[in-house]
């Protein structure tokens, strides 16, 4: 069942539109940690009458909300025991010494007591400890401390929550309570959050590293310490969220000066008091109450992503003493030329609204160092006057339309994070352009994210250019872009000019992230293909049409995730890949991709051969398959002489083959090599017929859309697979660890000629039956 909610229906019709999806319906509804009760009271209660049944779980930790949506049966969730908590609390601490462990296990268990049984107080508390002396003596000290007893705080966030804040630094309290200035259960972006701390004035210099590279140290630390929740789904942790309770921590701690909700409702007592506004509102249109502005002392106001807002202009008015403005996604069609007064301004970002242009008077903002504005989808080019913004460290224009900008960007000496950098096409005699040239980048000497776009546009430079980008010694991220290819073919001058550009923009050793987009050249660069980028993580190579041949990356000894996106010329991606065969990487030498953690390979609609070693390597080892013991020994001892120990992908956890329509085959070394594999995502590769012999492969197999898939087979240690799209799937068997099967409802007929025998392996093995999902 499926309800669109549209920005602009009321609740009242909302309701009617649930209704009639559900009229005369059975449905099972979970509410999930419900803390207010109006979306049951002014939304869910009436319209779900109109079912035939239903079953509602609601989980709380308020008996209040309970009663109110009147369940019938209540059951309490036991607090975690004593035993229990102190397992968790030594692991959470990566204690390994059974001794220690035992030495601790007395007071640990006092300190578990003390969290309440919470999981959360426990681990928590876990990295408070991890900071001292694994001593008896210094977890006394910590147990001693004051703030277990803090009696002004709610019950819920005392203890071990309010320790694991009183603890902390004073720099990293203060970006911990801006963390209130989030609503409940959002997504928190690392760069954005990290860059309202600097224009609070939160990060300290520290020499030798720019205040960003600070901040995102100050980021990680505070998830180190759980009081922020890494999102799972980002390989970087660059996504967080913040657990409820601490987040009532942080708003109990600076409720005088945070306010979350509508700044109308406040009285001029109370909000000229406020530091920080989230404004959160059912009105259309938010207005600061009227007060004198010297009253308004607010440094940081922030409109929710949540309902696009339409701001008041009164607004650049009254609060004369930001720093701090945040408009994202708000229905902003103009901006009054009397910002340029709020001189006091760090941080303007007016992502995702819809100005056309920019006053002059944003040149008054001397002390602006944060601009955003991307995906401004009206705004087509920059003020003159940005090339006064002498203190500017980012500029993002990304997804936005701008076709003018001023000369001279290079003046922008602290410029670090430059977010669309536009390649010039035309002429530059004029103040206005419609780009820049990628020399200016030689006055930017500390850009630590630098994004490149139309670099089609370039014009190959002279040699004492070449440095342009490799004595960034501060560059972390870099991005490559060209316009996406038209319809017509580049002409061979272009493709001889766009590989040239690329040759000599060879990036900086220190390098971590890269993505190389809509290349149209027939070859990779080749400072791609050496041991140059040492310090590299993350690539992703995507839209590059033309090369043949994918770089060979295996010898890159940091890279940790890798994606290649419609590489339609690729038919074959064999030893060269890994780096064997030309002459940098031998199985006998080196460990190919030693630290890849994730490979993703998507859309490429030619791709059919896949391999890592040479075709008399493979001959020898399909003969091994075929010939029996004597033939597998052989093999055996071959293998052993090339490959002593892994000596491929000993890292990889997650492999995903997204759009691979004639892919025939995966490698046999996947099986093999792949020791720590624990995800295998297939969708839509429809000339695949097995997927066996992944011994290694201890999590999850997803197969989606493979047409002619029809054995999967020996995975002993898969426990969940998923199936769907099917149609040809005739055999599924040997997988002895699998504890859940999900079948796609196509798959209901096809796959009753195995689901008996999986059933029949799992009750021999374990004794208990196999459970089988359908999966929607």
């Amino acid at each position: 069942m499926k309800i669109i909610y549209e920005q602009c229906e009321s609740v009242g019709e909302l309701q009617s539109k649930l209704a009639s999806s559900i009229a005369e319906k059975s449905f099972f509804l979970v509410l999930d940690d419900v803390w207010h009760s109006e979306a049951w009271t002014d939304l869910l209660s009436t319209p779900l009458h109109a079912a035939a049944t239903g079953i509602i779980l609601v989980t709380t930790r308020d008996d209040t909300i309970a009663r109110i949506i009147g369940v019938d049966h209540t059951h309490r969730v036991d607090l975690m025991s004593a035993y229990v908590g102190w397992e968790l609390l030594w692991m959470s601490m990566n204690i390994k010494e059974e001794k220690q462990v035992q030495n601790l296990r007395d007071t640990g268990i006092e300190i578990v007591r003390s969290c309440g049984g919470l999981p959360l107080a426990i681990r928590v508390i876990a990295k408070v400890l991890a900071n001292q002396d694994q001593t008896e003596n210094e977890w006394r000290l910590i147990l001693g401390k004051n703030a277990w007893s803090m009696s002004k705080l709610p019950n819920e966030l005392r203890g071990a929550l309010y320790l694991s804040y009183d603890v902390l630094p004073h720099q990293l309290k203060q970006c911990f309570l801006y963390c209130a200035v989030y609503p409940e259960d959002v997504t928190i972006h690392r760069d954005d959050l990290t860059r309202m701390w600097i224009a609070e004035g939160f990060i300290d210099k520290q020499e030798g590293q720019l205040l960003e590279d600070t901040a995102e140290k100050y980021y990680y630390e505070l998830i180190h310490r759980n009081l922020l929740q890494p999102d799972v789904l980002s390989f970087d942790h660059s996504n967080c969220k913040m657990h409820d309770l601490l987040r009532q921590l942080a708003c109990h701690l600076s409720r005088e000066e945070c306010y979350v909700g509508d700044p109308e409702s406040l009285g001029s007592n109370t909000l000229c008091k406020i530091r920080r506004i989230l404004v959160v509102t059912k009105k259309d249109t938010v207005e600061l109450p009227s007060m004198d502005k010297d009253q308004y002392k607010a440094r940081t106001y922030r409109t929710s992503y949540q309902k696009p807002l339409r701001v008041d202009d009164s607004l650049f008015k009254q609060l004369t003493y930001l720093r701090v403005l945040d408009l994202t996604g708000s229905l902003v069609q103009s901006i009054p030329s009397y910002i340029g007064n709020l001189i006091h301004l760090r941080l303007l970002d007016l992502d995702g609204t819809d100005i056309s242009h920019l006053p002059e008077s944003i040149g008054n903002l001397q002390n602006l160092q944060i601009l955003n504005l991307q995906r401004c989808k009206s705004l087509h080019s920059l003020p003159l006057a940005t090339t006064h913004l002498c203190n500017l460290r980012r500029l993002g224009i990304d997804y936005t339309p701008i076709n003018q900008v001023p000369k001279g960007i290079g003046r922008l000496k602290f410029l670090n994070d430059l977010e669309g950098f536009l390649i010039r096409g035309g002429d530059d005699n004029t103040k206005m352009q419609d780009g820049w040239n990628l020399q200016e980048l030689a006055h930017l000497s500390q850009l630590r994210r630098l994004d490149l776009n139309k670099l089609e546009r370039a014009t190959p430079w002279t040699s004492t250019d070449t440095l342009l980008l490799t004595d960034k010694k501060h560059l972390k991220a870099l991005n490559l872009c060209c316009t996406e290819p038209a319809d017509e073919a580049y002409s061979e001058e272009r493709i001889s000019n766009v590989e040239m550009i690329f040759e000599k923009l060879t990036p900086p050793r220190n390098l971590k992230q890269l993505i190389i987009l809509a290349f149209f050249g027939r070859r990779f660069p080749t400072w791609l293909s050496t041991s140059h980028l040492s310090s590299l993580t993350n690539l992703s190579l995507i839209y590059c049409q033309s090369c043949v041949r994918l770089p060979p990356v295996g010898h890159l000894p940091n890279l940790k995730y890798l994606r290649i996106v419609r590489a339609t010329a690729i038919t074959k991606i064999g030893p060269e890949f890994v780096g064997c065969g030309v002459g940098n990487l031998r199985p006998t030498e080196a460990v190919a991709f030693p630290k890849l953690e994730v490979l993703v390979i998507e859309d490429m609609p030619n791709w059919e051969e896949w391999s890592f070693v040479e075709e008399e390597e493979e001959d020898a080892a399909a003969a091994s398959k075929e010939g029996g013991e004597d033939a597998s020994a052989a093999t055996k001892q071959q293998g052993e002489a090339l490959s002593p120990k892994s000596w491929l992908l000993p890292c990889l956890e997650e492999l995903q083959l997204v759009d691979c329509l004639k892919l025939r085959v995966l490698p046999h070394q996947l099986g093999q090599q792949a020791t720590s594999l624990k995800e295998l995502l297939i969708r839509r590769a429809s000339c695949l017929k097995t997927v066996e012999d992944l011994r290694f492969l201890s999590g999850l197999l997803s197969v989606c859309g493979c047409e002619d898939l029809e054995i999967v087979s020996n995975l002993p240690q898969v426990r969940e697979l998923y199936v769907g799209g099917c149609p040809n799937l005739r055999g599924v068997e040997e997988l002895g660890s699998l504890d859940q099967l999900f079948l796609y409802k196509d798959m209901q007929e096809i796959s009753s000629l195995w689901v008996p025998q999986l059933q029949e392996q799992r009750h021999q093995l374990h004794g208990d039956e196999l459970e089988v999902i359908d999966w929607h």
